[in-house]
């Protein structure tokens, strides 16, 4: 008989995780337990992905504001402190403003116009056409920004960051001054002294910065790579990656996800004799149509994953086979000639018609975002995800 199903992605509800909890056990028995209830089959090169937020709150992988505060006091001295291109967002970034703004005497606070680098808008870019203002060689003041703009609210949480960060920053005792600007290197007009704050540009900011005179650059992916007084940590990525956990702490991206991935696979071989691939997961990479949000503000879909996972889809397009080499066959001659030639299909299709409109993105970033949009982020209570059949085609 003919399969009639493609690839299924699974939602595995799982308990609620603690710090100390044996995370790989729990993802092994969670997806057992789902395939004995459920009535599927554990097949090689299945995949399960387990959300980055339930691995770093195993690994107690939090830091305190004051932390925070320490690590940048330590980097910067605690002066006058620039702070380049943060996101807008309460839940990425306000806790760890909390902890810059405590390290410091004064934050200069430079907004990116007319959004920040995720999408979401301080600007409606009509208003900027409408008032003349050009986004890639214009400075605005707060003054300024507020006499030709007024206030701005997001429009899904209802804040006005501009307020809100600023209040924040005085919240901790700290002087501020904002400025709204898209070249990094405006910075220095105020302080030598700089914190780039962007996610994916990050390499770049900090390149124009030092090459301008900058006297001290680091990057958020830079503070807190190590622990300081006891925190949580991330080697690679610092506080890129950390979520609000409490008023006062944040929880981090998570470490070793490699090694954690690899430990999941290797009991799931023991047990059911299958080769599953693994990963760890954090945010999808897709924007919002209608919001322009883009999802990404974690500085990678997957921190770890097994080896499966890595490369890109080595795919052929079956509308263009259909309307081009076999226009002439329906039905069942079809059906085998489409087959035969994904059989035969090279091993790299790279720059080849027959490949035009697959989706030339990692494994990682593909499988990574269909976990995310699987589990959502909110109460669905699944942070395991489990799919079949994704490696899969026509021909199989």
């Amino acid at each position: 008989m003919a399969r009639t199903v493609g690839t299924v992605s699974r939602g595995i509800r799982a308990p609620i995780i603690r710090e100390g909890d044996d995370l790989a056990a729990i993802v092994v028995d969670s997806v057992l337990e789902a395939s004995r209830e459920e009535h599927f089959d554990i097949q090689d090169r299945d995949v399960i992905g387990v959300t980055e937020a339930v691995v770093a709150r195993a690994q107690g992988n939090y830091a305190t504001v004051d932390q925070i505060a320490g690590d940048v006091r330590a980097k910067f001295g605690g002066g006058t402190l620039g702070v380049v291109f943060p996101i807008l967002s309460r839940n990425r970034f306000a806790i760890c403003l909390r902890g810059i703004a405590r390290g410091a005497s004064k934050i200069v606070l430079m907004l990116s116009f007319p959004s920040d680098e995720v999408g979401n808008h301080l600007i409606d870019l009509d208003a900027l056409d409408e008032k003349g203002v050009n986004p890639w060689t214009d400075v605005l003041t707060e003054s300024r920004y507020r006499e030709l703009f007024g206030e701005n609210r997001h429009p899904f949480t209802g804040v006005d960051y501009v307020s809100y960060y600023s209040d924040l920053i005085r919240e901790e005792g700290a002087e501020v001054e904002i400025v709204l600007a898209n070249d990094a290197r405006v910075i220095l007009d105020y302080t030598k002294n700089v914190l780039n704050c962007d996610i994916h540009t990050r390499e770049r900011t900090k390149r124009l910065l030092r090459s301008a005179g900058a006297e001290k650059v680091f990057g958020l992916d830079e503070i807190l790579r190590a622990p300081f007084e006891g925190s949580g940590y991330n080697a690679n990525y610092g506080l890129l990656g950390s979520n609000k956990a409490t008023e006062h702490t944040v929880k981090l991206f998570p470490r070793d996800s490699e090694a954690f991935a690899h430990k999941v696979a290797d009991m799931m071989l023991e047990k059911t004799g299958k080769h599953v691939e693994v990963l760890v997961y954090g945010d999808g990479a897709f924007k919002d149509p209608v919001g322009k949000i883009w999802e990404l503000a974690d500085p990678v879909v997957s921190p770890g994953h097994t080896e499966g996972l890595v490369g890109t889809p080595n795919e052929l397009k079956l509308k263009y086979l259909a309307d081009n080499q076999f226009a002439d066959l329906k039905g069942e001659e079809l059906r085998s000639a489409i087959s035969h030639y994904i059989e035969k299909k090279s091993s790299d299709l790279k720059g080849s018609m027959e490949s035009q409109g697959t989706t030339p993105r990692r494994l990682t970033d593909l499988i990574g975002s269909l976990c995310d949009l699987t589990s959502g982020s909110g109460d669905k209570g699944t942070p395991i995800i489990y799919i079949q059949g994704y490696f899969d085609n026509y021909a199989d």
